[in-house]
């Protein structure tokens, strides 16, 4: 029988930010590892620190305390430009406000990664991921053209791919209705499969969250 392989640990985790009265605590002693391969939600209501917690083991932000171990590398060690470096090659990114560049098409806005990070024959493989997802005729159609699923399916493409060790996804269903969502949904769970990647994601989705194979849930701020 083969050894989980770590790819990500939160390792006794705190945030805090300044507020008008004072310090605020966002997380508190979070600690928990993700094995390679592993889905995992993030549950729990509005204000319990749940996309705070996805930036920070993202390397997107940075803690107060503690650290965060993603694919080897204490992302405390790193600078910004190491932080961006070591996402570039490992990490896959949906956010739930998309933050598809409207100026570009879907085809141009998955190109994006490949071409940053140097991947070889861009357009090839962004065509492939739009076909993955059932967009090649949307291909040179701009983000405002495209309805929300559509547009949140570009999202994934474009996730995907650098064929990431590993995914987060912020609320990848949040502003979809059900039909779509549940399109979404199965896209997510079929493209992390063929990809053998590592799925971490924030959700309300109950439904969603019970697809993935572990839920970890957070209650003002606290890992329960």
């Amino acid at each position: 029988m083969s050894i989980p392989v770590k790819v990500l640990s939160a390792i006794h985790l705190g945030k805090q930010v300044l507020s008008s009265d004072g310090s605020l605590t966002i997380l508190h002693d979070i600690s928990f590892d993700v094995c390679e391969g592993e889905s995992v939600a993030i549950t729990g209501a509005s204000g319990s620190g749940k996309s705070t917690l996805l930036g920070l083991l993202a390397g997107l932000d940075t803690p107060t305390s503690g650290h965060v171990e993603l694919a080897s590398h204490n992302l405390n060690q790193l600078d910004e430009d190491g932080r961006a470096k070591l996402r570039g090659q490992k990490v896959g990114f949906v956010f739930q406000s998309l933050q598809l560049l409207p100026h570009l098409t879907a085809l141009e806005n998955i190109m994006l990664p490949a071409e940053l990070n140097g991947l070889n024959s861009p357009k090839e493989n962004a065509l492939i991921c739009l076909q993955q997802v059932g967009l090649s005729d949307r291909a040179n159609h701009f983000p405002k053209t495209l309805s929300g699923g559509e547009q949140q399916r570009v999202a994934l493409a474009r996730a995907f791919i650098m064929k990431p060790a590993i995914l987060f996804a912020d609320e990848p269903t949040g502003s979809l209705d059900e039909q779509s969502g549940s399109r979404v949904i199965d896209l997510l769970f079929e493209l992390n499969r063929v990809n053998h990647s590592t799925l971490i994601l924030v959700t309300h989705d109950q439904a969603l969250a019970d697809r993935c194979q572990r839920q970890l849930h957070l209650q003002g701020g606290r890992l329960l």
